[in-house]
C-alpha cells in the first residue's frame, strides 16, 4: 500500500530488487535487534514533531519497518496517533485516530485500520512505509499511489520515511508528482533532507 501511480522505466525492477533486499536483511537480523528497532524517537525527529498535533503511522506488514512501535513515544509526547484506512483500489485513503490497545479491523492488501470513530483527521506528520529511498529523499513505494495522494492532499504535513538501513539505494527515479520526503528514519540513523 504505497507510492507511484504511473511508473517510469525501471521502477518495477527496482521494486522487485528492493523487496528481495529488504526480506534478506530482515531475515538476517538478530531477533533482539529486531525487537528493539524503532522503539525510540531520535532527538532531532522529536524536535521536528514538537508542533505536530497528529502523527500518522502505519502497521508494518511482513518485513516492513514496524512504525507502530513509535506509537507509545508519540502518545507520551501528547500526540494523537493516526493510522491509514484504504478506501478504494484507486489510491484513496484517509487517516483515523488510533491507540495501541484499540482493536484493528482488516483492510485491503493485508492492511489493518481502526474503527472510523469520529471520522478522518488531517495529519501534521506522515510516517510512511517504503521499499527504497535515496539521500535526495526520493521514496520508492509499492506502486499504488496511496502515499503520493496523501502527501498531495496534506502538503503541509512533515513527510517521514521509515525503513531498514538496507533499503537505501544510490538513486531512486522520481516522477513529476513525487514529493520528496523531509527525512528518513532507519534503525541506525535519522537522515534529514534539505527541505524545511
Amino acid at each position: 500500500m504505497s507510492d507511484e501511480h504511473s511508473d517510469t522505466p525501471g521502477k518495477p525492477t527496482l521494486r522487485a530488487l528492493a523487496r528481495q533486499r529488504r526480506r534478506a536483511f530482515v531475515a538476517g537480523l538478530d531477533p533482539l535487534a529486531h525487537r528493539l528497532a524503532f522503539k525510540a524517537l531520535p532527538s532531532p525527529l522529536a524536535k521536528r514533531l514538537e508542533d505536530a498535533r497528529t502523527v500518522a503511522l502505519y502497521i508494518g506488514i511482513e518485513d516492513e519497518a514496524p512504525a507502530q512501535r513509535l506509537a507509545a513515544k508519540l502518545i507520551d509526547m501528547g500526540k494523537v496517533v493516526l493510522l491509514p484506512r484504504v478506501i478504494d483500489r484507486i489510491g484513496s485513503m484517509e487517516f483515523l485516530s488510533w491507540h495501541p490497545h484499540a482493536q484493528l479491523l482488516p483492510g485491503p492488501f493485508g492492511t489493518s485500520h481502526p474503527e472510523p470513530g469520529d471520522g478522518p483527521m488531517a495529519p501534521d506528520a506522515i510516517i510512511a512505509p517504503l521499499l527504497g529511498f535515496d539521500r535526495a529523499m526520493n521514496r520508492l513505494g509499492q506502486g499504488g499511489g496511496y502515499y503520493d495522494r496523501a502527501f498531495a492532499r496534506h502538503p503541509d504535513a512533515l513527510r517521514i520515511g521509515l525503513a531498514w538501513s538496507a533499503q537505501e539505494q544510490e538513486a531512486i527515479p522520481a516522477d513529476p508528482w513525487d514529493l520528496p520526503l523531509h527525512m528518513v528514519l532507519t534503525e541506525v540513523e535519522l537522515i534529514e533532507g534539505n527541505e524545511p
